[in-house]
């Protein structure tokens, strides 16, 4: 029972953090920034925020300050909306899912080129040594 409370009050602190983001703060460092994920604590008094920012390092960089700095006026912002009496801590966390998803596709990559490579080879390939004396031919096969 209390997953579930800590599911909902997370997803609504996450739509609440969108709108509020979207709607814009006036802090010209904070880029194209998107929360990607809210977790609660089980005693609901800590929230941590993932998120994104397209962009390069250093306005992904400057956006977390941004970020950091509207933590108050945020934290406000989802007390005010949630209605409840005591309002969780915020946190913000640069989500790594971006870079996790290049990597994970750059190991796929390399994985199919080697398959090809091997198969390439496979196909190529010819038995090494002798002809088994044992085995008798199938029928079909010509000596």
């Amino acid at each position: 029972m209390a997953g579930e409370r800590q599911a909902r009050l997370a997803d609504r602190i996450r739509v609440i953090l969108a709108e509020r983001l979207e709607k814009g703060l006036r802090d010209p460092r904070l880029g194209f920034v998107t929360i990607t994920d809210v977790r609660v604590t089980g005693d609901l008094q800590h929230a941590s925020a993932f998120y994104t920012v397209l962009g390069t390092e250093e306005e992904r960089v400057a956006s977390g300050a941004a970020l950091t700095s509207a933590t108050g006026l945020l934290r406000k912002e989802v007390g005010r909306q949630l209605g409840i009496r005591l309002v969780p801590t915020l946190e913000f966390i640069p989500d790594a899912l971006p870079e996790n998803a290049d990597h994970i596709s750059d190991l796929l990559r390399q994985a199919r080129e080697r398959d090809e490579q091997v198969a390439g080879i496979a196909a190529s390939a010819a038995f090494a040594g002798e002809e088994d004396p044992y085995v008798k031919p199938r029928e079909g096969d010509e000596d």
